[in-house]
């Protein structure tokens, strides 16, 4: 952080010149700092999208790709029923969902289940979104981890 100097003129007769600092501020270190935290949030987000355990089955099938981020309702080994992160009632998630979405039946939601969790279980959570208007529902598995073969 050093300053420049810069001269004031005024020369006059004995040609001495008088410089003053200038106060800039340098900004480079700043923005490196920002385009660090923006690259680490950026890797970051994807990984944190629902933080409730849960132990998915595995599939063959394909990842879908989306255009936005959809909501994930889980059900845990016990049969709890979370929206996102915070656990709810069955009776309570249709309401709060209809607030999220703004009753919009084209919203996207993935059901997420245990695999140890009764399949009953998960159909009741799916029939009770369904029943709420709700077309695009869709069950979550876990993709195998790949050993290198096809």
């Amino acid at each position: 952080m050093a300053a420049q100097m810069m001269p004031t003129g005024g020369g006059g007769r004995r040609g001495r010149r008088y410089t003053r600092p200038v106060a800039d501020i340098n900004v480079t270190p700043f923005v490196d700092v920002m385009l660090v935290l923006l690259v680490v949030f950026m890797v970051t987000a994807p990984l944190m999208t629902v933080a409730v355990p849960l132990d998915l089955p595995k599939t063959q099938a394909r990842s879908l790709s989306q255009d936005k981020e959809p909501l994930v309702i889980s059900v845990d080994a016990a049969g709890k029923v979370y929206l996102q992160e915070k656990q709810m009632e069955l009776n309570d998630l249709v309401p709060k969902l209809k607030a999220i979405t703004g009753a919009n039946p084209d919203s996207r939601i993935f059901v997420r289940g245990d695999k140890g969790i009764s399949y009953g279980r998960i159909m009741e959570v799916m029939g009770t979104i369904s029943a709420a208007g709700y077309n695009k529902v869709a069950l979550v598995a876990e993709l195998p981890k790949s050993d290198g073969r096809r």
